[in-house]
């Protein structure tokens, strides 16, 4: 077994994948989106309104959001214009917290190295269910050019942390994190529009 491989080999004498594939640099298959499922549908009778108690718990959940900033490069100065004053994400109910126990949403917004991997996979291990993450950039969503031109830049946070929303852009406006902030609670409420495979 070699250093970085966290798991034993089963009964078949076979190396068992490793707990943490990212450690080992080889090819990585990003994670997939996490599923929420929702108990029931909203239905609608003549002159009668019936909703699943999930559905008014998402509703709530979708507009009090409470937010880890992870900013690691560049895009983090457009993280937290967002939430300064001109832009005011505390309009659309996202409050910034300091503790990720508190937190819901993870906001990865930068150059994710393999050194700061496991910083943000246990950042995300502390937080509780349900969780969710915006991957904010070209570095957190796809390693962007650092990712092609070094050896230590991880190609993109899926790799380590399932990821619900990407927000494309070098670095993106803080409208785009506005707009990717609408587009989960879309996601958390299940009004968003599901691409088909």
């Amino acid at each position: 077994m070699e250093v970085g491989n966290i798991a034993e080999s089963d009964s078949t004498g076979l190396p068992a994948i490793p707990a943490r594939p990212w450690i080992d640099r080889g090819v990585l298959v990003p994670l997939g989106r996490p599923e929420h499922l929702e108990f029931g549908p909203l239905l609608v009778a003549p002159g009668v309104i019936l909703g699943s108690a999930q559905h008014a718990i998402s509703l709530a959940r979708s507009r009090s959001l409470w937010q880890m900033m992870f900013g690691l490069a560049c895009c983090a100065i457009e993280m937290m214009a967002a939430n300064a004053s001109r832009y005011d994400l505390d309009r659309f109910g996202v409050m910034p917290r300091g503790s990720p126990r508190q937190s819901d949403l993870l906001i990865v917004s930068g150059t994710v190295t393999y050194k700061v991997a496991g910083m943000v996979e246990r950042v995300y291990r502390q937080m509780p269910e349900p969780r969710w993450v915006i991957a904010m950039g070209n570095c957190a969503t796809a390693g962007s050019l650092y990712y092609h031109d070094g050896y230590s830049v991880v190609k993109g946070v899926d790799q380590i942390v399932p990821v619900d929303v990407y927000v494309s852009g070098c670095p993106p406006r803080p409208e785009a994190l506005i707009d990717g902030i609408l587009e989960l609670e879309r996601i958390i409420t299940g009004t968003a529009e599901v691409d088909s495979p």
